[in-house]
């Protein structure tokens, strides 16, 4: 019997039902684990494609290109790594950007406060 089209995991069940009429020791724990693994394959290949389509999150997309890769990295995700990962915070750029404050030069003068500055040039954080 072939799935339905358009919903999704029929095709899973049938091809589970198939290996399971072939193979006598299949267990139900063997289908569940298939199941979430090939359910996890799928969500992970939707993910990748919205995040390689959207526009937004440019700063977390040069940290993280892959949704796969992001999955493996265990973080921990503070305030402050949240903020250097998406451009948002306290980060002059983003702050002058949305009006709050008038300039977004970094406090020591050497250039626009971005994530990139924080990171590679700001003298206040090489001290």
């Amino acid at each position: 019997m072939k799935a339905q089209a358009g919903i999704y995991g029929n095709g899973i069940a049938d091809s589970l039902a198939k290996g399971a009429t072939q193979n006598y020791y299949v267990t139900q724990q063997d289908t569940q684990k298939r199941y979430k693994k090939d359910t996890r394959k799928a969500s992970i290949r939707k993910l990748q494609s919205q995040w390689k389509e959207t526009t937004k999150g440019a700063i977390t997309k040069e940290f993280f290109p892959s949704v796969e890769r992001r999955l493996a990295v265990n973080l921990n995700l503070s305030r402050n790594v949240t903020a250097i990962m998406t451009g948002h915070g306290n980060i002059r750029s983003y702050l002058h950007r949305l009006k709050i404050i008038e300039s977004p030069q970094c406090p020591r003068k050497h250039g626009i406060q971005t994530v990139d500055h924080l990171i590679y040039q700001c003298k206040k954080l090489k001290n």
